[in-house]
């Protein structure tokens, strides 16, 4: 079973910058990624983190929440044996993850991730 390291929920956005206004003005957030089509932002300990994405650069669909874990091959799997509808398919990107999508029973996409 493969250990969860983080969890972060998803926005889309129309446009980044004029989103992130907000969580940088109101609730101190900082920019600590930005690929121009997704940008994560964090409080000052890293914990809270939320990202703001306009269209997901490789993928079908934008998911609603991004899952990082230790091993992504075994959540594959386990997602694959729990018929899961796989919506991205595994493989890793060029930004530097190893990642697949499944869509849960309630429509939710999840987007589960490592680092490679």
């Amino acid at each position: 079973m493969p250990r969860t390291i983080r969890i972060v929920p998803i926005v889309t956005v129309a446009d980044i910058g004029t989103a992130r206004d907000h969580f940088v003005t109101v609730l101190g957030l900082r920019e600590v990624m930005n690929h121009g089509w997704i940008a994560t932002y964090a409080d000052d300990s890293g914990r809270a983190q939320l990202s703001l994405m306009t269209r997901d650069a490789t993928a079908p669909v934008n998911p609603d929440v991004s899952v990082e874990v230790d091993d992504v091959d075994a959540a594959h799997a386990a997602a694959v044996s729990a018929g899961l509808e796989i919506v991205h398919p595994l493989r890793d990107e060029e930004w530097g993850v190893r990642r697949f999508f499944f869509r849960d029973a309630t429509g939710t996409v999840v987007n589960v991730l490592g680092h490679a």
